[in-house]
């Protein structure tokens, strides 16, 4: 992979997560403080019971379409990943609770220098096992602050500081964002080209459904105890569309690439698909906010 490894993928990244702190404000990390509960309820569906539920599909999957354990890392990557800038637009599109939606992707996101490396890890000992080499909670952690947290926390910066600036630029951000995901994601396709109708098979059903279990669970957790619909499709929704961008990356940059990145490049081809049967399911049995 040589320099799109090393150089370009995680300045691909980077720039999504400054486009991504662009958007932000500090009323939006305000705003947990001042209603916690539908925030609560929205990370510990997006940070405590998505990656159980990933580890119980890949751990349970019939032994007759068995994952790989590459694939099964690869999973495991795609749960620990936080939500992105799409879940906010969709949920906007879903009339769903967008202030929630960009509060849980905001502090997410930042608390992913923390989740990430240990999910991962934990996964990389469980289904492949052996020797990680340099593959630490350590060195994974750094890895993410630098390519995650470092350019949120300069959008955020550069967006109290310069506002103006950051209004103007915030849309330009947002649709070159777009592109360098599709590139992202196209590139992890042509990596395995000569295997994706094989991987696809193998990884693209698990996938599917950690998608639509997992965006079904926290509707329904969500309708119980969160304040109302808005704030459950906002859940839902931030639950449903993970970071692909930064799961494809840390498959590549800790791993290699290979099987390890078919989840997150068949999870981020279902997730909108999903999303969107979701948001005309809500517009038929007209959920109202």
């Amino acid at each position: 992979m040589g320099i799109v490894t090393d150089v370009v993928l995680p300045l691909a990244l980077a720039f999504i997560m400054f486009s991504l702190g662009l958007g932000l404000t500090v009323a939006d990390f305000a705003r947990v403080a001042k209603a916690p509960r539908d925030f609560l309820i929205g990370a510990s569906c997006q940070i405590l019971l998505l990656p159980l539920v990933a580890f119980g599909l890949v751990s349970l999957w019939p032994s007759s379409a068995e994952l790989a354990p590459e694939l099964a890392l690869g999973v495991m990557i795609i749960a620990a990943a936080p939500g992105g800038v799409t879940s906010n637009i969709l949920t906007a599109f879903a009339k769903g609770d967008v202030a929630l939606s960009i509060s849980l992707t905001a502090v997410i996101s930042l608390l992913s220098v923390v989740t990430i490396p240990f999910i991962v890890v934990f996964s990389y000992g469980h289904f492949v096992g052996g020797d990680a080499g340099p593959v630490s909670v350590t060195s994974t952690a750094i890895g993410v602050f630098v390519i995650v947290t470092v350019p949120v926390l300069i959008g955020l910066l550069t967006r109290h500081f310069a506002e103006g600036f950051s209004r103007r630029a915030e849309p330009l951000t947002h649709k070159a964002s777009a592109v360098l995901f599709a590139l992202v994601l196209l590139g992890a396709i042509l990596q395995e080209r000569a295997n994706i109708v094989e991987y696809f098979a193998q990884a693209g059903l698990v996938t599917l459904a950690l998608n639509v279990v997992m965006m079904a669970l926290a509707y329904g957790i969500a309708r119980r105890l969160a304040s109302g619909a808005p704030q459950a499709i906002a859940i839902s929704i931030e639950c449903g569309l993970q970071n692909g961008t930064l799961a494809i990356a840390v498959a590549t940059l800790l791993f290699g690439g290979g099987l390890a990145t078919v989840p997150a490049a068949t999870y981020s081809l279902i997730m909108f698909a999903t999303a969107l049967i979701f948001i005309a399911y809500l517009r038929r049995t007209h959920a109202k906010p």
